[in-house]
């Protein structure tokens, strides 16, 4: 492979409920739209996804909708991860099964492994299933932070593990990844507010929370900055700027859900122990969405 796999913008999908329940009809009509507005592949299951509150039948259904929903129009990589190896094997090898594109895996969480045992991790789902795996780096929430050296590693000797979104927030690292993995390595940003300089610096796409709210223009960025059109890009980018810095006022995706509430896109309903924003941030995120055009 000698070309980046996945390009574009791919919102990081939310999970409806209403009721308590996964509201799956309404999943699928949200899918419906993010294709309409121009996504280039879509991700179900992941953080935005409230996947630690979805339980694994849960979890396995909305992946199913979402590739359903889809109709092969666009990939869908699906959220498989786990801090459990047995269990990210599992959701890995259901995403295949029903018929994912690919399957993004985090970096196991809470236990705190080391370099070697991320390698062992990744490996083991690796060698477990045929689905290309997107490694999904975000020392933020892991805890962990997986180093270029060992995801040059898995690279080489995993042939199907094909890229990284990279939520370090560390805008060195597209460059330094690119310069260490000499093959088409997918870099794809997990960081809205920071996709201008990391495209810059080697990057190839976003795992979006914004693309949520904001498909459309999230899409038009980036296929700016693929044409080589970099003042419009530039110019998108200052637009979406302050939605992107309302959209991570509080823990995402509490303020997600209430912007697409305010589109009528679903229920501003989230699972403990998330809980719906502020009154403070939603006079921001009302404000943002204004500003970007998205509201009246």
């Amino acid at each position: 492979m000698t070309h980046p796999l996945y390009t574009g913008s791919m919102p990081a999908l939310v999970t409806p409920f209403r009721n308590g329940d996964v509201d799956y009809d309404c999943f699928a009509e949200f899918v419906d739209w993010q294709i309409e507005e121009g996504s280039s592949a879509l991700v179900p299951c992941g953080t935005t996804g409230e996947s630690p509150t979805l339980t694994h039948s849960e979890h396995k259904r909305v992946v199913e909708k979402c590739i359903e929903a889809a109709e092969g129009r666009v990939p869908v990589i699906a959220g498989a991860g786990s801090n459990s190896t047995a269990e990210a094997i599992d959701f890995t090898q259901h995403a295949e099964a029903s018929g994912a594109d690919a399957a993004l895996v985090v970096t196991p969480y809470y236990n705190k492994p080391n370099q070697e045992g991320m390698y062992q991790h990744f490996k083991a789902v690796h060698d477990a299933s045929s689905l290309p795996i997107l490694i999904y780096n975000i020392p933020g929430r892991s805890v962990v932070d997986m180093n270029v050296e060992t995801m040059a590693r898995l690279a080489d000797d995993c042939p199907r593990i094909v890229g990284v979104k990279d939520a370090s927030n560390d805008l060195t690292r597209p460059a330094v990844t690119r310069l260490a993995i000499k093959k088409g390595f997918t870099q794809v940003s997990g960081e809205d507010g920071t996709i201008l300089p990391f495209m810059a610096q080697g990057g190839h796409g976003c795992i979006s929370v914004t693309a949520n709210v904001a498909p459309a223009l999230c899409a038009e960025f980036q296929r700016a900055w693929h044409a080589g059109e970099h003042q419009r890009a530039e110019e998108i980018n200052d637009r979406l700027m302050p939605l992107h810095a309302a959209l991570f006022s509080e823990p995402s995706p509490q303020p997600v859900k209430y912007a697409l509430s305010l589109l009528g896109k679903l229920e501003n309903e989230l699972r403990l122990p998330l809980i719906p924003v502020t009154e403070h941030t939603k006079t921001l995120i009302r404000e943002a969405m204004v500003s970007a055009g998205l509201l009246k």
